[in-house]
């Protein structure tokens, strides 16, 4: 039983930018530590699309269309992870979501969703 709390979403200009926020909580065990944790993302009318991962070392990925604006971090301390977003642009415009993953290729670990946190870039 772990929950996800997504915060941070908001409405930002082309060309913005914002930072969101994940904090893990529940019986995660050392999960949060081993797992890399990933932001997913859906916007309407679209299937969720994983976006970015951070592992438990520091290691990052991106999906193509957000490599060199988003940057993905952690903190193990308080159980939380972060996506920077820069150069935000309208086909940004989602829900943004997070979950933990074990592989780049592979599917999110848990079944329960947070509640995610809206992101809308508009002029």
């Amino acid at each position: 039983q772990v929950q996800f709390v997504e915060s941070g979403g908001g409405l930002v200009k082309p060309g913005g930018s914002l930072t969101l926020s994940c904090e893990v909580s529940g019986n995660t065990g050392n999960a949060f530590i081993v797992n890399a944790i990933a932001w997913y993302r859906q916007a309407p009318g679209k299937q969720r699309e994983l976006v970015a991962a951070v592992s438990g070392g520091g290691n990052t990925n991106y999906v193509d269309s957000v490599r060199g604006r988003f940057t993905i971090s952690r903190d193990n301390a308080k159980n939380t992870a972060y996506l920077k977003m820069v150069s935000l642009k309208p086909e940004d415009t989602a829900v943004y979501y997070c979950n933990a993953i074990r592989s780049w290729d592979g599917s999110p670990v848990y079944d329960s969703w947070g509640q995610g946190t809206q992101v809308t870039v508009s002029s």
